[in-house]
């Protein structure tokens, strides 16, 4: 880990590093692969040990991708991977599981996420993950695009409250999630996980973000990367498919915002002051 690397600390106490990297629409282009390869094997050598992937994202070959780029470094590595909702039973999340692992090279995932709610047996998809659990399929377990109510739901059953982690949209531009959510999480000792943390490169093309940037002779995009990582007890997994990126990404964690400079960014991406509905992409 580098030393300008911070972390979140998952419920058991264990802690992973707070900048991750992610992988939806990595592995499904064979003239990127072997780029894709150099960036996930970078990041890893620059501290962000922590690789998310799902059985959506290009139906697995996003977690083919990852074992072709990193099975000799499983030790050093915390994976995260997440089931469809239409394999939310206590047998279908088993059977999602073991092709994962088939397809991740590995024995164990460190993280298994429910991927949204869409018609699951929750109360067999928390079954079935504390089976995989028991066996050392996976390591811990938790949900995605939950929100605040869905999470109530889902403490409110038989070893519900053993979820680590929630996956959410969340960034300077989707600040919904501040009101009620990451408050419910925080009292709960559980990070969020947070993805598309620089909005799918959609944030405006002049802001805020724009001028700190300018100032500091940075770009926007690590500006809004960094905001994400001072959030407390907020993980960020932004996907970069080329070193630059990757470089680029990793910089980010020594930006320290200043207390004017939130409160500049406070002024054009206001912080939710009702409840709204979790987005979602």
């Amino acid at each position: 880990m580098t030393a300008q690397q911070t972390t979140v600390r998952l419920p058991t106490g264990e802690q992973a590093p707070a900048l991750g990297q992610g992988t939806w629409e990595m592995g499904e282009r064979a003239k990127t692969r072997n780029a894709e390869i150099a960036a996930l094997k970078t990041g890893v050598d620059l501290g962000m040990t922590v690789i998310d992937t799902a059985e959506m994202y290009g139906e697995g070959e996003s977690e083919k991708l990852i074992a072709e780029a990193l099975k000799d470094r499983r030790e050093e590595i915390f994976i995260v991977s997440k089931v469809y909702p239409h394999n939310g039973s206590e047998a279908g999340v088993k059977a999602a599981c073991e092709r994962s692992l088939k397809r991740l090279q590995t024995d164990r995932i460190d993280l298994y996420l429910l991927h949204w709610r869409g018609g699951e047996d929750l109360e067999g998809v928390i079954g079935g993950f504390e089976t995989l659990k028991a066996q050392g399929k996976i390591r811990h377990w938790g949900v995605s695009n939950f929100d605040t109510e869905d999470m109530v739901e889902l403490f409110s059953l038989e070893n519900g409250n053993r979820c680590a982690t929630n996956q959410i949209l969340y960034n300077v531009a989707r600040r919904g999630p501040e009101f009620d959510l990451l408050p419910w999480l925080r009292e709960r000792n559980m990070p969020a996980m947070a993805y598309s943390p620089v909005d799918h490169a959609r944030l405006p093309k002049q802001s805020v973000l724009n001028d700190i940037a300018q100032a500091r002779g940075l770009s926007a995009m690590q500006i809004a990367l960094a905001w994400v990582l001072q959030q407390p007890q907020v993980m960020a997994i932004p996907k970069a498919s080329t070193l630059a990126h990757v470089i680029e990404n990793a910089a980010a964690r020594d930006v320290k915002l200043s207390t004017e400079e939130l409160n500049l960014i406070d002024t054009q991406f206001k912080p939710p002051k009702s409840k709204r509905p979790l987005e979602m992409l």
